[in-house]
């Protein structure tokens, strides 16, 4: 699948690390480095602009590295990049740790990944098929 970019920033564009990875890395596109103390959150750009296909959506995800060494997520997670949407790709950034860490220009910090989706259909009826899970859910099959 080919999509259109836009690239602003000064970095390469986003690329597949391995043969077998469905995520591309993406950098922070800045002019000075941001500190994001414990529990704050940031708006980080990318300087990448995309045109996906209808039928396609852009899903930003946290680095499971940053995540792990620093406490490093994103809010909004999987956040959606539609179709129609044409402004620059943006990331919130939330640091979960006990100290500083300090966005860099040129630092990996989340992945995109490129997915199929579809548009659903509601049908409106008066009650649903039973199945063996039933209302189940929000850990009631335990943990062990």
């Amino acid at each position: 699948m080919k999509i259109r970019i836009v690239n602003h920033s000064v970095h390469p564009l986003p690329a597949y690390q391995t043969k077998a990875s469905s995520g591309m890395d993406l950098r922070a596109n800045l002019d000075s480095d941001i500190v994001l103390k414990p529990l704050e959150r940031a708006l980080i750009p990318t300087g990448l602009f995309i045109e996906v296909p209808m039928g396609y959506e852009a899903q930003i995800r946290p680095r499971s590295g940053l995540a792990i060494k620093n406490g490093i997520t994103l809010l909004n997670t999987p956040g959606t990049i539609d179709a129609d949407y044409r402004g620059e790709i943006m990331v919130i950034l939330v640091n979960l740790s006990t100290g500083d860490f300090i966005v860099r220009n040129g630092e990996r910090i989340a992945q995109m990944v490129i997915a199929a989706h579809e548009k659903a259909e509601w049908v409106e009826v008066d009650e649903l098929k039973e199945t063996e899970r039933g209302a189940g859910g929000f850990g009631h099959t335990g943990t062990k």
